[in-house]
């Protein structure tokens, strides 16, 4: 067998290939300290990107009605959004830190009271007795009590603090988002073309539908899911508020990571109806019952409106999107995981059958 290269061909050869790990050594560095750098902002970029794309026919509508001005248009639209989203959301939050420094006086002072517990209590199956043993206990002596949970007590409350930084956190994430989406707004025009010509070089000719599904699919999840939850969580934390149960914040925010997960608020809102009804008045707590009933049917009559036509989802994929993205990124995370999980898996299943379709043989 004879070698057919010369020498100066293997080294040229051995050079180019020297270059292109180089050049390829730096692509990649500069790719991944632009990650680490830009991290922090992605899931508010991402969060801010969908809010964009499930709020933009709403506001064509408003830049349409104050004459087609941009600048104007999205500046007023984003407040707007602020006023709407996060007046609420500071209300509950408010609500869960003076709860929780409330609670924290009552305790240290020892004037924290509780009332005796319902006698029906004994009578439910398996925790009735020892639940009604320990609320009794509370009721007359709540110090004893708390030592005998002690360490559940210290566990509950390094998690509220924890829960509570991260609302707050999220909070700020989420004002960070809205104005992104407003910049984005402005500049709709611009980033529908990018977005197209991204796709077109990913995807070929069919980069365009994909962009076309992926808008579908970030507004049906976003109306649906998060818009829905938001919903849900909101009212119930007003119904919370008018009869005063502490740190109905942080009920609000149960309920609403429950509504995203799809397993809905009534986990919360049903021993919240029991805890009224033993300490409020006949009254009011029919009317916070009807309320609560209310809030947690409301998603039946408002997921076929706003959840759109084709969207068929399973609840695993949003499950795992929502309570991935709330583990690895906080509240924001919790939207952005279901809305951005979805879409992948909406995605993967047209390019599946895009994969079964045959080829196209036929020839002039």
């Amino acid at each position: 067998m004879t070698n057919n290269g010369s020498p100066l061909e293997d080294k040229l050869f051995l050079n180019r290939a020297l270059e292109a790990t180089i050049r390829i050594g730096l692509v990649a560095l500069l790719i991944a300290w632009c990650f680490v750098i830009a991290r922090p902002f992605i899931v508010p970029i991402i969060w801010g990107i969908i809010i964009a794309v499930a709020v933009k026919p709403g506001y064509r509508r408003f830049q349409s009605a104050l004459g087609g001005r941009s600048g104007l248009s999205a500046v007023l639209f984003t407040a707007l959004l602020l006023v709407v989203f996060i007046v609420p959301t500071l209300i509950l939050v408010g609500t869960l830190i003076d709860g929780a420094q409330t609670l924290a006086k009552d305790l240290g002072d020892g004037t924290l009271t509780i009332p005796p517990p319902p006698e029906t209590i004994r009578g439910w199956p398996i925790v009735g007795e020892s639940l009604d043993k320990f609320w009794r206990l509370a009721s007359t002596n709540l110090q004893e009590a708390l030592q005998e949970i002690k360490p559940q007590v210290r566990a509950i409350g390094s998690w509220m603090l924890s829960m509570t930084a991260g609302a707050i956190f999220g909070i700020l994430q989420f004002i960070f988002a809205i104005i992104i989406a407003g910049v984005l707004l402005n500049q709709a025009k611009s980033g529908t073309s990018a977005a197209d010509s991204i796709a077109v070089r990913l995807a070929g000719e069919r980069g365009a539908d994909f962009v076309d599904l992926a808008q579908a699919t970030v507004r049906s999840v976003t109306r649906g899911i998060v818009g829905v939850a938001l919903i849900q969580s909101s009212l119930a934390g007003l119904g919370f508020l008018a009869v005063g149960l502490p740190a109905a914040g942080l009920l609000a925010l149960v309920c609403l990571v429950l509504a995203v997960i799809q397993v809905g608020p009534a986990l919360v809102i049903i021993p919240t109806i029991i805890y009224v009804f033993s300490t409020a008045d006949t009254f009011p707590a029919v009317l916070f019952m009807i309320w609560s009933i209310f809030v947690t049917l409301l998603d039946n009559f408002l997921k076929p409106i706003l959840l759109g036509r084709g969207v068929d989802v399973p609840m695993a994929v949003i499950f795992i999107g929502a309570i991935g993205g709330f583990l690895s990124s906080g509240i924001i995370g919790l939207f952005v995981g279901a809305v951005v999980f979805t879409l992948s898996y909406r995605l993967f299943l047209v390019w599946l059958e895009e994969e079964k379709r045959p080829p196209d043989n036929s020839c002039t």
